[in-house]
């Protein structure tokens, strides 16, 4: 059973990869845009421009565009957002409101080291090099 899930990984890296962009660039879209909710953080405050990257930066990791670079920046923007945001209200991630916080930080972490996946834009432009070199 282990060697038919093996060959899912590199896909299973990817989904992962897509649906955790996909909540962070939905994020961004809510305080930049104003989507679904229309109430915004003001104009260039912290929370404002936590949104500009996680608008930026998740759509760039969504597509898997300069995923390793995205994914190191989002990291360290949600570790900076759990304890300037979370951790002074409570130490405890459950009490605190910091639990998805702690999880992407990770998971971004995980995808800086683990790459894109198959399906992703840099994928095609590292097939599409090795093709033109051969």
């Amino acid at each position: 059973m282990t060697g038919k899930l093996d060959m899912w990984q590199p896909y299973a890296l990817s989904l992962l990869r897509i649906v955790s962009a996909l909540v962070a660039f939905s994020y961004g879209v809510q305080k930049v845009l104003g989507f679904p909710i229309a109430d915004g953080p003001p104009l260039y405050s912290l929370s404002w421009i936590a949104g500009v990257l996680e608008l930026i930066l998740g759509f760039f990791l969504l597509i898997g565009f300069k995923s390793r670079c995205a994914a190191f920046v989002l990291s360290g923007l949600m570790a900076f957002a759990y304890f300037l945001r979370h951790a002074p209200q409570d130490f405890f991630p459950a009490q605190n409101g910091g639990v998805s916080a702690i999880l992407f930080c990770f998971i971004f972490f995980y995808l800086f080291f683990a790459g894109p996946g198959p399906v992703s834009v840099d994928a095609a432009i590292k097939d599409g090099k090795a093709n033109a070199a051969a």
